[in-house]
C-alpha cells in the first residue's frame, strides 16, 4: 500500500482488522527473525562510527592530507547522524518505518560505495555526511520495528540482541578497520558495508510486514495534513552542526584563541537560544524538551551522554595510545578491543533475562561503577604493559555497558506517552552520538593540554645537577659510541633519546589523566542512575505504537 496517500477506506479497514494490542504488534513472523534482521542492518550502522579510527592514518596518505583533516571523516558522519534523528521519528509515521528503513539501508550502502570509490577528502567527507544521514535514520526505526515484533513481556530480551549491536558494534569497528588497512586498504573499510546492505535490502522487503495499527495511524496523519517543525529542524541542525565544529576544532585551532571557533561557538549558542522558546511555543515541536526536563527522561538522556562519552571516547583513544607508544600494528590494535566485545555479548543475554527482575535504575548503577573501576584500572599504564592488560580493561568495559544500555532504555520510556515514544527513541540515540563527540572532544583537550603540563615539569628535572641524569647521559653516550653510525655525536644522540624518552613520559601522564576523567564521569552517572523511578514490571521497554 503507497505510504504517500492512504485512502480512508483503506484506513477504517485496517483499523477493523487490526489484531488486539495484547501481544506483538506485528504478526506472522517470528519476532527473532525481525530482531536478527534490524540487529545486523544497526551493527553495520554504528560499525561506521569507528571502523575508520584506525585507519585514519591510511586515508590521510592515500588522499595527501594531514591527520587533523582527516579526523573529519569521523566528525561528519557523527553530525548527519545526529541531525537526521530529530526527524527521524516523524519521517516514519509519514511514510511508514518498512518504507523509511529501506530508504535508509539503501541510500546508506550506496553511499558506503562511494566513500570507498572517494578520490579526494571533499569528495569523501561529503559521502560520508550522506552515510551519516542514511544511518540515523535506521536506528530509531530499528527500535521501533523490534518492540512492534514482540510482546511487553519478552521486549527485554529482543532489545539485549538488539543491544549487541548497539555496543559491540563500536568494539569490532578497530579491528576490523585495522585489518582491512593493513592487509588491503582503507577503501574496504566502506567497501565491504554494500553486500552487506543490500542483503538486509531484501530482508527487511520479504520478512518485515507493516502493521496493521501503523497503516492506520499513517492514514489518520495524512488526513489532517502533514505539519512538520522546519524551523525547529533547522535551529537544531545548526545547533548541533555547529556544536560538533567546536568540540572537533577547539583543540586543533586553540579554542577561543582561533576566531573561526568563536563564530562557531557563537553560531551554536544563538542557534540554542532560538531553538528554546520555539519548541516551547510550537504544537508539534520536532523535539519536545518537556521530555527533556522531566526527571525520568532527562537523568536517562544524562547517563546517555556519559556511556556514549566513555564508549567512543575508549574507542578511539586505547587504539591510537597502542598505535603510538606501543608499537601496534593497526589490526593488532583493534585485536586487543575484541575480547570485551565478546564479554559484551555475553553479558547483554545475562541481563535481557534479569531485567524484568531487577529494577533498571539499580542494574545501570552497578554498569556504571564498573565501568568507572574499569577507567581507574587504565590509570596504571606504562611502558612495558603487556597485550593482556588493556584486554582486560576492555573486558571489564565490555562487563559494565550491557548494565547501563538494556535498562536504560526500559527506563527512560516510563512514563512516555506512545504518541511520543518514537521521538524518545530518537533523543536517546542521539544522546550516545552527542555524548561521543563530547567524550572524544574531552579526552583530546585533556591529552593535550596535560601532556604539555607534564613535560614542561618532568624537563624541570633534567639537568646537570641532577645525577640520575648525569648517569643516564653517560651510560646512553656510551651505547650510541659502541652502535656507531646515526645522525650527530654520540652525545648528541643520547641527548636525543632522553627527549624522546620525557616525551613518552608526559603522554603517559597525560593518558592516565584522560582516563581519571573518564572514570570521573562514569563514577558521576552512578547517583544520577539512582534517581530514576521505579519501572513497573512487564513495562514496554521501546515505542513502537
Amino acid at each position: 500500500m503507497s505510504s504517500s496517500s492512504v485512502p480512508k477506506s483503506h484506513a477504517k479497514q485496517a483499523v477493523a482488522s487490526k489484531p488486539k494490542q495484547t501481544g506483538a504488534e506485528l504478526k506472522g513472523v517470528n519476532p527473532w527473525v525481525i530482531a536478527s534482521i534490524v540487529s545486523i542492518a544497526t551493527f553495520m550502522e554504528v560499525l561506521d562510527t569507528t571502523i575508520a579510527n584506525v585507519a585514519l592514518r591510511y586515508i590521510a596518505g592515500g588522499l595527501a592530507v594531514g591527520p587533523d583533516e582527516a579526523a573529519w571523516v569521523v566528525t561528519t558522519y557523527l553530525v548527519a547522524n545526529a541531525i537526521v534523528l530529530c526527524a527521524s521519528g516523524w519521517i516514519s509515521k509519514a511514510f511508514g518505518r518498512k518504507r523509511f528503513f529501506l530508504v535508509c539501508l539503501a541510500l546508506f550502502s550506496i553511499s558506503s560505495v562511494l566513500c570507498g570509490l572517494a578520490w579526494s577528502l571533499p569528495s569523501l567527507l561529503l559521502f560520508r555526511i550522506m552515510q551519516g544521514l542514511a544511518g540515523g535514520g535506521m536506528t530509531p526505526v530499528a527500535q521501533s520495528i523490534l518492540a512492534a515484533a514482540f510482546p511487553p513481556e519478552k521486549r527485554g530480551q529482543g532489545f539485549a540482541l538488539y543491544g549487541i549491536a548497539v555496543v559491540v558494534a563500536p568494539v569490532v569497528g578497530p579491528t576490523l578497520g585495522g585489518w582491512l588497512s593493513d592487509n588491503y586498504s582503507w577503501h574496504w573499510c566502506f567497501l565491504i558495508n554494500a553486500p552487506v546492505g543490500i542483503a538486509c535490502i531484501l530482508l527487511v522487503h520479504f520478512y518485515i510486514p507493516d502493521s496493521a495499527k501503523e497503516i492506520a495511524d499513517r492514514a489518520k496523519l495524512w488526513a489532517k495534513g502533514l505539519r512538520f517543525d522546519y524551523i525547529g529542524f533547522i535551529l537544531i541542525a545548526t545547533f548541533l552542526g555547529a556544536l560538533e565544529v567546536v568540540l572537533d576544532r577547539g583543540q586543533e585551532d586553540d579554542w577561543f584563541g582561533s576566531g573561526f571557533i568563536i563564530t562557531f561557538a557563537v553560531i551554536t549558542a544563538l542557534s540554542l537560544i532560538l531553538f528554546i522558546p520555539w519548541e516551547l511555543t510550537r504544537k508539534d515541536p520536532v523535539i519536545d524538551l518537556k521530555m527533556l526536563a522531566g526527571r525520568q527522561f532527562g537523568a536517562c538522556f544524562l547517563v546517555m551522554l556519559a556511556t556514549g562519552a566513555i564508549l567512543i571516547a575508549t574507542t578511539q583513544f586505547l587504539p591510537q595510545l597502542l598505535q603510538d607508544y606501543y608499537g601496534y600494528t593497526a589490526t593488532l590494535a583493534g585485536l586487543a578491543l575484541s575480547p570485551g566485545g565478546l564479554v559484551t555479548m555475553f553479558m547483554m543475554f545475562v541481563v535481557g533475562r534479569i531485567s524484568g527482575l531487577v529494577q533498571p535504575k539499580y542494574l545501570i548503577a552497578v554498569g556504571a561503577l564498573i565501568v568507572a573501576l574499569a577507567m581507574y584500572y587504565l590509570t596504571n599504564i606504562y611502558a612495558d604493559n603487556s597485550f593482556e592488560f588493556f584486554v582486560w580493561s576492555r573486558v571489564y568495559i565490555g562487563m559494565g555497558l550491557p548494565l547501563i544500555f538494556i535498562p536504560i532504555t526500559t527506563a527512560s520510556y516510563d512514563g512516555i506517552p506512545p504518541d511520543k515514544t518514537d521521538q524518545a527513541s530518537a533523543l536517546i540515540n542521539m544522546a550516545r552520538n552527542l555524548g561521543g563527540s563530547m567524550g572524544v572532544s574531552l579526552a583530546q583537550t585533556i591529552l593535550a593540554r596535560r601532556e604539555q603540563f607534564h613535560q614542561s615539569r618532568l624537563v624541570e628535572t633534567v639537568g646537570s645537577w641532577n645525577p640520575f641524569y648525569g648517569n643516564t647521559l653517560h651510560q646512553a653516550t656510551q651505547y650510541y659510541a659502541n652502535q656507531g653510525g646515526g645522525g650527530g655525536t654520540p652525545s648528541q644522540q643520547a641527548v636525543g633519546w632522553i627527549g624522546q624518552q620525557v616525551q613518552t613520559q608526559a603522554a603517559f601522564l597525560a593518558y592516565i589523566d584522560v582516563f581519571y576523567a573518564l572514570a570521573i564521569v562514569s563514577a558521576v552517572a552512578v547517583p544520577l542512575a539512582l534517581t530514576l523511578r521505579s519501572v513497573k514490571a512487564g513495562k514496554a521497554p521501546a515505542g513502537a505504537h
